[in-house]
């Protein structure tokens, strides 16, 4: 049985891999039962159960192509994981994300939220940056976190800026302005952004 992976850790998309495969390999055998009990009790195609299987690919053609979708993100190497988890430590952190957009999506392996301090890695060094980092602004900030993005592609200076992140960790966030969410009482300023950055996340 798969140990269930929540968005935004580590190992994450290879969970989400099998669970789509197993759950679009289920949703086409239904039909497929559905269509060989029709034809072997009518000996025809031309019977309701033909009907209800075409009606039942839809649903498991629109789980095909979210298992795609998902079968191409790229999972995290366990040895960047462990080097990057050294670094963040115990601020708030995201792994294993793919950011959406109306554009295209953009995998980030790590991502690390501290006060108004939103710090993304990218593995490609291609990535459009501006775009990115002003699409994941945007949104923080209409859901009423102001943010400061940035998007690295060299690891050393992302690494960096987490150590300094952390080192400063406690005077940054006590420096953001926040005010508590009633439907969440309980959780941090980095934990609301944490939340709604997900969102935005496949």
């Amino acid at each position: 049985m798969m140990k269930k992976k929540a968005k935004g850790t580590y190992g994450y998309i290879n969970y989400e891999k099998k669970k789509r495969i197993l759950m679009t390999i289920g949703l086409f055998a239904i039909p497929i039962l559905i269509f060989v009990t029709g034809y072997l009790q009518t000996g025809t195609r031309k019977n309701l159960f033909t009907f209800v299987a075409i009606m039942g690919c839809l649903p498991a053609s629109k789980c095909a192509v979210s298992m795609i979708v998902m079968c191409m993100q790229k999972p995290m190497k366990p040895e960047l994981y462990e080097l990057f988890s050294e670094h963040v430590r115990d601020l708030t952190a995201l792994y294993e994300t793919t950011v959406s957009s109306e554009k295209k999506n953009y995998p980030l392996p790590c991502v690390v939220i501290c006060g108004q301090n939103v710090v993304c890695y990218s593995e490609d060094a291609k990535v459009d940056k501006e775009f990115v980092q002003q699409h994941i602004k945007k949104i923080l900030q209409g859901n009423g976190y102001r943010s400061n993005v940035k998007i690295f592609t060299e690891q050393k200076a992302f690494l960096r800026r987490v150590d300094e992140l952390y080192a400063n960790r406690e005077e940054l966030e006590a420096s953001t302005p926040f005010k508590p969410d009633e439907r969440y009482p309980d959780a941090t300023r980095d934990e609301l952004v944490k939340h709604v950055f997900l969102c935005i996340c496949l």
